[in-house]
């Protein structure tokens, strides 16, 4: 069932997408810096793109930098998630060895039972 509802979501995208390539391909012209800032610096790049492929592109590194906004904000989190996996991996060694300690000597069946 998952499949199929995954397939019919990549088709309407695929859809939505190639209906917003083929109603904006006219050519636009991107430039770098604005033109009195290029003259300045001495830097006037730009290139020719049709219009679909910058949005596409806008929408691509919009999506690139909120993932990696959120990778920084979620720092906090995962460093204290570590932190409290390595306190219980510490308490479990400390858990083993005491239970060790206890049944020390005793018969292996008795210690089972306890």
């Amino acid at each position: 069932m998952m499949k199929y509802i995954r397939a019919a979501f990549m088709a309407v995208l695929a859809i939505v997408l190639i209906s917003i390539a083929l109603g904006n391909r006219q050519m636009v012209t991107l430039t770098l810096l604005p033109q009195g800032l290029a003259d300045i610096i001495g830097l006037n790049q730009s290139i020719n793109l049709p219009l679909f492929v910058v949005i596409v592109l806008s929408i691509i590194v919009g999506l690139l930098i909120g993932f990696f906004w959120e990778w920084m904000r979620e720092h906090k989190h995962r460093v204290e998630a570590r932190r409290q996996g390595k306190e219980a991996n510490k308490l479990q060694r400390e858990v083993r060895r005491l239970k060790g300690e206890k049944h020390k000597g005793k018969d292996d069946v008795l210690a089972l039972l306890d």
